[in-house]
């Protein structure tokens, strides 16, 4: 809304409520704190090239004759691999492969302390099946004691390996997911407390669609990890818990095999035709959750000798950290000493509003550390310096654009409510280039570029933000101060630093009418 001046100008009124907005920002501020006190968060989560963390090296060989060692599908898991690895939170990492040809290898890289937990996971093969118990025993008693009544189907060889089979030794608990579907196997069960022979696999993990994990809240609140198949997997879990129902014990067992090991084998009482499955096995919630994210994306096409898991140490050490943390705090105190000297005392909402967007994303960088695990790398640091320059262009074309406005001989309140007029809409064209360029990358590259692409984006919605929220609300009160609307020479809207060449024409521009 605007009226007419006695000059012939007219008098924009304010468009916002200045303490309005600034009372929403405290409220942001303090809720983003109080969030991360909740969440425990004290420090930012540095990635890989800051703090070190951990990596394997996983050697690929094929399961059997059908899974054979080939550049796509060492790709393959290297796909799944990352998107295992993504799914439990744990940004910047790495997955890589390395060498040529059927050589390659996979290298896995993990920032932190959790690394090892992370390798272990992510490395399994994660063959999951379903197959039918023909046989069941304690393993307490060892091998070479078990003669196992011949059931259907089972051959004088499988019995021999059953009866040899001996689940107390770590190596019979290794599981490799080496068998075929179609053999009839003997395996020991995850704890080894049990051995069992098992029929051949009639429900496959490609035929899951969904895994979640959940806890029995009418039990004795144990994890475990629910199941949904699709439609091939829906038929065929159905008819195979019909058919075994009328069977007598262990016969009646349905095994849930993990990469050749027996996760559960529960008797099956009735048929379940709804395609949904529960695996128990005396989760820990950890557990279950850690199963549900692998079993989600499907099993690697190759089984995988681990070598050794090794401790990484920063690759840039604490001199490199420190100089970029340097080269940063120079660019900001070049953009400070600069808006002083240009912009005098209007300088200091520049300091103000960089104050306030650098707070708003520290504490982001806390919260976000624990809700999706961002960690914060060199890449990451570079995408905030970027962001500096962003933000102190968003600062000039706004004050520009008022000095724009006093020079055409507006009072400074309506030069601050028509310059923001004319200013917010290039600011929000500027911010939407580097948000788009921000998205973009991060969605087609991988590892530190992605780092980059995160901090970028977010810096910059930062930036939009505060200068809707803070910067104009603070020039508009500001504006009502006699200081800045005298034309004080310190001000920043002086007739020398408008533009204008008499006092005169000064007090036609800065003075109310």
């Amino acid at each position: 809304m605007s009226t007419p001046t006695n000059n012939g100008k007219t008098t924009i009124k304010s468009s916002g409520r200045p303490v309005r907005a600034l009372a929403i920002l405290a409220v942001i501020i303090v809720g983003l704190l109080g969030t991360a006190l909740i969440q425990g968060a004290t420090s930012v989560k540095l990635g890989l090239d800051l703090r070190g963390g951990t990596s394997v090296t996983l050697q690929p060989r094929a399961s059997n004759d059908s899974n054979k060692i080939t550049s796509e599908a060492i790709d393959q898991a290297v796909s799944i691999i990352r998107q295992r690895v993504n799914s439990l939170g744990v940004a910047e990492s790495e997955v890589t492969a390395q060498g040529s040809g059927t050589n390659r290898q996979i290298v896995i890289s993990v920032p932190g302390d959790s690394g090892r937990r992370v390798v272990d996971l992510v490395g399994q093969t994660a063959e999951l099946r379903f197959r039918q118990v023909l046989a069941e025993s304690s393993a307490l008693a060892g091998a070479g004691t078990d003669t196992a009544t011949p059931s259907a189907g089972v051959s004088a060889a499988v019995n021999a390996q059953f009866a040899a089979l001996d689940c107390t030794k770590q190596a019979s608990l290794q599981g490799t997911g080496a068998d075929a579907p179609t053999d009839t196997i003997v395996a020991c069960s995850r704890t080894g407390a049990a051995k069992y022979i098992l029929a051949p696999a009639e429900v496959l993990g490609r035929q899951v669609s969904k895994a979640s994990a959940g806890i029995d809240q009418q039990g004795a609140a144990s994890w475990y990890v629910l199941l949904t198949f699709n439609g091939e997997g829906t038929k065929a879990f159905g008819a195979l818990t019909s058919r075994v129902t009328t069977l007598a014990s262990p016969q009646n067992q349905v095994a849930i095999v993990l990469d050749g090991l027996v996760v559960s084998a529960p008797s099956i009482n009735e048929a379940i035709p709804s395609g949904n499955a529960q695996i128990t096995g005396s989760f820990t919630q950890v557990e279950a959750q850690d199963l549900a994210n692998v079993l989600k994306y499907g099993a690697l096409p190759l089984a995988f000798d681990r070598g050794e898991v090794q401790q990484v140490s920063p690759t840039l050490g604490s001199d490199q950290l420190h100089a970029g943390l340097l080269a940063g705090a120079l660019g900001l105190l070049l953009v400070v000493i600069f808006s002083l000297l240009y912009y005098r005392a209007l300088g200091l909402v520049t300091v103000g509003s960089l104050v306030v967007a650098g707070a708003l994303v520290y504490l982001l960088f806390l919260v976000l550390g624990k809700a999706i695990g961002f960690t914060l790398t060199l890449a990451g640091i570079a995408g905030a310096i970027v962001a500096i320059g962003i933000t102190a262009d968003s600062f000039i074309v706004y004050f520009e654009r008022v000095r724009d406005e006093a020079r055409e001989g507006r009072s400074l309140r309506s030069a601050v409510e028509s310059g923001w007029l004319r200013a917010r809409h290039t600011i929000i064209v500027a911010d939407m280039v580097s948000i788009l360029a921000a998205i973009l990358l991060y969605f087609f590259a991988v590892g530190g570029v992605r780092g980059f692409a995160f901090t970028l984006g977010l810096t910059t919605l930062v930036d939009l933000f505060v200068v809707f929220i803070f910067t104009k609300p603070i020039v508009t009160v500001i504006s009502r101060m006699n200081f800045f609307s005298s034309g004080h020479r310190f001000s920043g809207f002086s007739a020398r630093s408008v533009g204008l060449k008499s006092a005169s024409a000064q007090s036609t521009s800065v003075v109310e009418a």
